[in-house]
C-alpha cells in the first residue's frame, strides 16, 4: 500500500467487532453495577494523575483503550445508574434509550433545519405530540394547534427560552433590538431552581429584577404574595413579564398552585412557564395529574424524560402554546441557511426554537423508549417508584428518631434525624463514604435535611429496604 492509500480510520469490520465489545462491556457493567461504590471514592486530581502526560504519537489498539476505561476511568465514575443511587433527582437510562442514542450517533445527523434531515424534525414533532396526550397536557401544545414542542438539552435551556419569549412579548420585540432596559421584572419562588437566576443574567433582565416570592408551609409559592409584588412593581413603573411555577421543586418536590398563579398571570399578561423537570414524568399516570391542575393556563411547559422516564441524558421536552412567539424571539436567517423548504413555510426549522443552531437526533431515543415500554410499561414503573417512596416515608414516620421535613407527594422523601444538623451531616457522610448508597441534602427552614429520591431504572423494594436499614444503622451510632 502506498502512502496515498494509507488510512487511519476504523474499517466497517473493525467497527462491528469493537462495537460488539463495547455493547458487551455496557451490558456487563449494568449486570455488576451493584458491586461498585455508588459514590466515587477518588481524590481530586487522582484520575488525571493516572493518565499519560502526553497524547500518543501513534494510534493505540482498541483493546488497550477499553482496558483503560475499566482500570483508569471506572474508579472515577459515580454510578448514576445504580439502583442504590438515591441522590439529587434521578438521571436514569434504559436499554432502548441507550440503543436509540447509539443509532443517533451512527447516523450523525445535524438537524438544524428540516432540509438537513427531514426525519429528524418530523419524528421529533410527532413524538412531542404523542407526549401531549400521554401527560394529559392541553391541546394548545400540539403542533396541529397554535403551539408545539421541541427537545432541548435541559430544563435550564427551556426556562431561558421561555424567559426570552416573555421578555419579547412584554417589550413588543424591542429588547432583541435595543437590549433590556433594566425595567423588566420576572418572578420565581424562593424554591425555584437556580437555573432561573442564570437565565435572568443571560437574558439581560438581571438578578436584581428577579423577584423571589415567599412560600407556604409546604414550600409552594404563595399566590397572594406574588400578586402583591406585581402590584408594587407596577406602581414603581417597572414592567412585569414572566413567572415560573414549579411542579416538584428540587429541594422538596413542592407543588406550586399553578391554577391560582395562572389567573394572576392572565390578569397582568405575564408569560407563565411551568417547570415540571422531574415530576412531569408522573403525569403519565392520570391519578397524579391533579398536581399540575391549572396547566391549561401555561404559556410554556417542560419536563425531563432524562430524569425519570428511562431516556438517557440529555433530553428535555419543552412546549409552547404560541410557537410564533418563540420563533419570533429566536429566529435569524443568514443567507447560508436559506432553502426552498424554509421559504415555503411548510416545515418546522427547530433551530428557531432554542439557543443553539445545531441539534442532535434526540427524538430517536425517546421514540425507542416509548415504543419499547408502551404507556403501560412506563406507568407501571412510575407507580412502583412512588409506592416505594411512600413506604419509605411511612418507615420514617414510625421511627421516633426521625421526622419528615416536607410533604412527599411522589417519589422524593425529605427527612432528618431529630438530633440536629451535625447528626444529619454525619449520617449522610458515613453512608456516602461506605459506597452502599448515595444521598444528598438540602436546607428547609434553615435545617439540614436529607433527601431520598426513588427513581433509578432498576431500583426495587430490596434496595429501598437496604437503604433504610443502613440509615438506621448509622443513626444508631449518633452520640456514641
Amino acid at each position: 500500500m502506498n502512502s496515498d492509500e494509507k488510512s487511519f480510520h476504523m474499517t466497517p469490520d473493525e467497527f462491528r467487532r469493537y462495537g460488539h465489545a463495547v455493547v458487551d462491556w455496557i451490558a456487563d457493567y449494568h449486570a455488576r453495577i451493584e458491586s461498585f461504590s455508588v459514590l466515587s471514592q477518588v481524590k481530586p486530581g487522582q484520575i488525571r494523575a493516572s493518565l499519560p502526560e502526553d497524547p500518543p504519537a501513534q494510534g493505540e489498539t482498541f483493546d488497550a483503550i477499553l482496558k483503560d476505561v475499566e482500570q483508569l476511568i471506572l474508579p472515577g465514575v459515580t454510578h448514576w445508574q445504580s439502583p442504590n443511587f438515591f441522590a439529587y433527582f434521578p438521571c436514569n437510562a434504559s436499554g432502548p434509550g441507550i440503543l436509540g442514542d447509539l443509532l443517533s450517533s451512527g447516523l450523525g445527523v445535524q438537524g438544524m433545519l428540516w432540509s438537513t434531515s427531514p426525519a429528524c424534525t418530523e419524528l421529533e414533532t410527532h413524538v412531542m405530540d404523542w407526549l401531549v396526550s400521554m401527560l394529559g397536557l392541553p391541546e394548545k401544545f400540539l403542533s396541529s394547534s397554535s403551539g408545539g414542542g421541541v427537545i432541548q438539552d435541559t430544563a435550564s435551556s427551556a426556562a431561558l427560552c421561555a424567559l426570552l419569549a416573555g421578555r419579547e412579548r412584554a417589550t413588543h420585540g424591542s429588547s432583541n433590538k435595543k437590549g433590556a432596559t433594566g425595567r423588566l421584572v420576572a418572578y420565581v419562588s424562593t424554591q425555584t431552581h437556580s437555573s432561573l437566576e442564570k437565565a435572568a443574567m443571560i437574558s439581560g433582565i438581571g438578578t436584581d429584577n428577579l423577584r423571589q416570592i415567599g412560600v407556604d408551609d409546604n414550600f409552594a409559592m404563595r399566590p397572594e404574595a406574588l400578586a402583591r409584588q406585581i402590584k408594587s412593581d407596577l406602581r414603581a413603573g417597572l414592567t412585569p413579564c414572566f413567572v415560573c411555577t414549579t411542579i416538584g421543586t428540587t429541594s422538596s418536590n413542592a407543588m406550586d398552585p399553578v391554577a391560582e398563579i395562572g389567573k394572576i398571570c392572565r390578569q397582568h399578561n405575564l408569560w407563565l412557564h411551568v417547570d415540571a423537570a422531574m415530576s412531569g414524568t408522573a403525569m403519565l399516570c392520570p391519578e397524579f395529574r391533579h398536581l399540575q391542575s391549572g396547566v391549561e393556563l401555561a404559556d410554556s411547559y417542560n419536563f425531563n424524560p432524562h430524569k425519570w422516564m428511562f431516556t438517557n441524558f440529555d433530553c428535555n421536552c419543552f412546549w409552547v402554546a404560541d410557537r410564533k412567539a418563540l420563533i419570533q424571539t429566536l429566529s435569524i436567517l443568514p443567507e447560508y441557511l436559506r432553502n426552498q423548504a424554509t421559504e415555503s413555510g411548510a416545515v418546522i426549522d427547530y433551530r428557531d426554537w432554542h439557543i443553539q443552531l445545531g441539534r442532535r437526533f434526540r427524538s430517536l431515543k425517546l421514540w425507542f423508549v416509548i415504543r419499547h415500554y408502551g404507556v403501560e410499561g412506563l406507568q407501571h414503573h412510575i407507580r412502583e417508584h412512588v409506592r416505594l417512596a411512600q413506604e419509605f416515608a411511612e418507615w420514617v414516620r414510625n421511627d421516633d428518631r426521625f421526622e419528615l421535613a416536607a410533604p412527599a407527594p411522589l417519589n422524593l422523601v425529605c427527612f432528618r434525624h431529630k438530633a440536629g444538623d451535625a447528626a444529619n451531616q454525619t449520617i449522610m457522610d458515613r453512608l456516602n463514604r461506605s459506597g452502599d448508597l448515595f444521598l444528598t441534602h438540602t436546607k428547609l427552614n434553615g435545617k439540614l435535611t436529607l433527601r431520598l429520591c426513588v427513581g433509578q431504572t432498576n431500583t426495587k423494594k430490596r434496595h429501598v429496604e437496604r437503604a433504610w436499614q443502613r440509615i438506621q444503622e448509622e443513626a444508631g451510632k449518633i452520640g456514641k
